[in-house]
């Protein structure tokens, strides 16, 4: 099996099968944190919630790319891309603390999309910050 994944096209397969499995469950979870349901609204076409929803599937991406350009078992990306998604959640549990005046979630549910875009720009920033840690 260690030959295997000395071959670049089966850790690549390896790697991408890995991460995309794991923003697959992610993404459920963060479906479970927001008060609206992600994919019925960009069904119907709330922009707001495209830009947040792509944020954290970028944001997570990114979180992965840094994890696999540091380590080179797949638990230990695993492990790393877990960590980086747990200090995602808290960004955007952050987000909704630090703005009283006014709820994120349903903000984004009614389609404003200057917080749809503020939640997008917070995911990418800080999964740039979290890999920036990951070794």
């Amino acid at each position: 099996m260690e030959n295997l994944m000395q071959n670049p096209f089966v850790e690549t397969a390896a790697n991408f099968s890995v991460a995309v499995l794991s923003l697959i469950v992610f993404l459920t979870v963060f479906e479970t944190i927001t008060s609206y349901k992600n994919w019925e609204e960009i069904k119907s076409g709330n922009m707001a919630v495209a830009l947040a929803t792509g944020g954290k599937i970028f944001g997570v991406a990114n979180i992965f790319h840094f994890s696999i350009e540091h380590n080179d078992a797949i638990l230990t990306m695993v492990l790393w891309g877990t960590h980086g998604f747990v200090l995602l959640v808290f960004s955007y549990v952050m987000f909704e603390f630090l703005t009283p005046m006014f709820k994120v979630d349903e903000e984004i549910k009614s389609d404003n999309r200057a917080v749809g875009l503020i939640s997008f720009i917070i995911s990418v920033g800080m999964s740039f910050v979290i890999g920036a840690g990951i070794l």
